[in-house]
Order: structure tokens, then sequence, then C-alpha cells
């Protein structure tokens, strides 16, 4: 994923992806706690040099469960992007109403792709469990969404 990505946001993410390669993040779909510190510190320095552009920064909370920063983060973003990063920080809290309330104010973005309530259904009706397809799905999304972000995707 790392070669997709705009060379600034490339170099200021890779310590972070190569201490916790996405195959091995967001492994909960409703984590009850951040990653332990030593990722936290590394996410920490990788969110300070994408100060500039917060939904990246919403992003890479998310990334490593943090769904509290992630949360302030998100929460003062302005229009469809912002409401994206939302609405999933949302649904991995397991605020499942909300989260599709907050993919509502979406509407169509060219970095999600599908239908994102039916993910918020199926993580719900999972009760707890974090059924490894949709841990896959979880990633799939954020990966997609932050390679827009990041100016990676078409």
């Amino acid at each position: 994923m790392l070669e997709s990505l705009r060379d600034e946001v490339r170099e200021a993410v890779r310590p972070l992806f190569e201490r916790l390669p996405l195959e091995r993040a967001m492994t909960r779909l409703t984590p009850s706690e951040p990653m332990d510190a030593t990722i936290l510190t590394v996410a920490s320095e990788t969110a300070e040099r994408l100060a500039s552009d917060p939904p990246l920064v919403a992003a890479v909370w998310l990334y490593v469960d943090d769904l509290e920063r992630s949360h302030r983060v998100s929460q003062g973003i302005e229009g469809p992007t912002g409401a994206a990063w939302h609405a999933i920080m949302h649904r991995r809290e397991g605020d499942f109403w909300n989260s599709k309330y907050w993919w509502r104010r979406v509407g169509p973005h060219p970095g999600i792709e599908g239908n994102p309530a039916a993910l918020v259904d199926a993580v719900e009706a999972a009760r707890g469990t974090d059924d490894p397809e949709l841990v896959r799905r979880q990633r799939e999304e954020w990966a997609r969404l932050f390679a827009w972000c990041a100016g990676g995707a078409s």
C-alpha cells in the first residue's frame, strides 16, 4: 500500500506501517482500548507529521484503535470525508445507529466502495465477535479511504 501514497505521506506513515503492518492492525471490530504504548508513540509521531491533513490523522488513530483521539479529529473535519471517518469510528466503538447516521451524511464518496451501512449491520450482527471476514473488510475499507485521502487512489 505504501507505494500508492504521495511521497510525503509515505514517509510519514512508513515507521507506523513497518511496526504495525495492515494485516496486524485493527484486529478487533470493536476494540476496548488502544494498542500498546510503543505503537501509540509511533502513531503519535506519525500524527504529528500529518498534522496538516486531519483526515489522515483521524485514520492513523483508527489504525491503532485509539477511537477517542480519532473521534476528536474526525468530528472537526467538514464534509463527506470527515463524516466517513466519523462513521467508521462510531461503528468501531459499537455505536451502530450513530455510524449509520454519519454514513447517510457521507453520500457518494470516491474513497468508499459499495454500501458501508451493510458492514455496520454485519458487525452489529456479529455481536462482539471478531469474524475474520469482517476484520478483512474493515481493513479494506480503511485502506481504500486512507489511500484516497493520501492522493494515492484514482
